[in-house]
């Protein structure tokens, strides 16, 4: 494989940057919380200021955790407006960078491959990625961190860990420097891709860090983690065989939709039911404008106290359809049969699995087919009334329960609040 090297860009504390920009404040010194004040003193901040976390202060913290002798302002979530930012950012790169080179990871980071650039403008990758970030501080005020490395995970635990602790936000990671600087980094959570769950199970077998994984028993891994054990491997040893170039031709086996959401409050089981039945209709509908259908339903549903496991999984039907009543009767039965009445619920997923195009659906004798084209017809008709008078525009009944949450959802962006430009 060739030799690469890859910037990781991310923007710090990203939407609480551009709300300070907006108020002329310095990003950087500002003390300014982004959360829904509306939703009372629990509201989760979505974003705080480098300031603040100077201060001790977690991020996604609640504002009723935020000590009483801190002064700081409250900005109200704006996805329009942080989507507007990241379009601009986007145009910087692409001045320097061809869009095939870029991959965009989430609103506020992307990976850059400028093995080639740096060939080009006769520059180190550091020097390159001071041009970039230097343009959007100087455009849009805002403050970039830079991850510089080898291979994408590499660069990815360059700027989450090192280029941290580094005074002009960059760090830099080879394979050498890698085993001299992370192996040993602990908590072992702090590294890409390695969550509590997983770092409870090396716990289990006495490894705390990725130096213990490199020198670990590969069986023992196999045996406790399956195929996924070889990430762990690779990556424990500096070692990401993917690129850019892989992920922009990587093409999934098999296609699914989901939908999930985190309620405002404890859900009763018959809360949650009606809540279930709003996000199983948003779901058919995105399927029937895709112009797909299923076979395979999932639930997940996820208890107020987090002690208790989830219930749900998932459950295959008899034949791929996209009909609304039988995917929502299956749904129903699937519900009734695995959540638990008496347990308040905090969480619920609901997702389609196995699509395929709907021109290849099989007529077979318990098809109602008359009936489900006339379904089909009422639910495009339906889609493009939203499209041109707005989501709430028209609902189903369910949806002005006391307890739907599908009229507010409408309104949000990436479940947070649109708000003005």
């Amino acid at each position: 494989m060739d030799n690469r090297i890859y910037l990781c860009i991310d923007l710090k504390s990203f939407y609480a940057s551009v709300e300070s920009v907006e108020r002329d404040l310095d990003p950087l010194t500002a003390n300014l919380v982004v959360a829904d004040k509306d939703r009372g003193k629990n509201a989760v901040c979505l974003a705080i200021t480098p300031a603040m976390k100077a201060l001790g202060i977690r991020n996604r913290c609640r504002l009723s955790e935020i000590p009483s002798g801190v002064e700081y302002a409250i900005a109200k979530p704006r996805m329009k407006l942080y989507m507007k930012y990241s379009a601009e950012i986007y145009k910087i790169y692409l001045r320097y960078i061809s869009s095939e080179d870029i991959y965009v990871y989430s609103i506020d980071e992307c990976f850059i491959d400028v093995t080639q650039y740096v060939k080009l403008y006769e520059t180190t990758a550091k020097d390159l990625a001071k041009t970039l970030i230097g343009k959007i501080r100087e455009e849009l005020g805002l403050v970039a961190s830079v991850g510089i490395g080898t291979n994408l995970f590499l660069t990815k635990v360059a700027l989450d860990i090192t280029a941290k602790k580094s005074p002009d936000f960059m760090g830099w990671l080879d394979e050498e420097k890698f085993k001299m600087e992370i192996w040993e980094h602990r908590p072992i959570t702090d590294i890409w891709n390695i969550g509590n769950g997983i770092a409870k199970r090396l716990e289990k077998l006495g490894i705390f860090d990725l130096r213990g994984v490199a020198l670990a028993d590969e069986d023992a891994l196999y045996k406790e983690f399956g195929v996924n054990a070889e990430f762990l491997i690779d990556h424990a040893h500096g070692v990401e065989p993917c690129t850019l170039e892989d992920i922009r031709k990587y093409r999934p086996s098999t296609k699914s939709i989901s939908n999930s959401q985190i309620l405002f409050e404890d859900y009763n089981y018959d809360e949650a039911y009606t809540v279930m039945i709003e996000m199983v209709d948003l779901l058919v509908t995105e399927l029937i404008e895709k112009g797909y259908a299923t076979d395979s339903i999932s639930l997940s549903v996820g208890y107020s106290d987090t002690s208790v496991a989830s219930d749900g999984g998932t459950e295959k039907m008899n034949i791929h359809t996209d009909s609304y009543v039988k995917i929502i009767e299956k749904f129903k039965e699937y519900y009734e049969k695995t959540v638990n009445r008496d347990r308040k619920i905090r969480k619920i997923s609901v997702g389609l699995n196995n699509l395929v195009d709907d021109t290849d659906l099989i007529d077979d004798l318990l098809r109602d087919k008359k009936g489900e084209i006339k379904e089909k017809k009422s639910i495009k008709a339906v889609i493009d009334i939203k499209r041109k008078f707005g989501k709430n525009s028209i609902m189903r009944g369910v949806s002005f329960e006391k307890k739907a949450t599908g009229i507010e959802r409408n309104k949000l962006i990436g479940g947070h609040n649109g708000g003005e430009e």
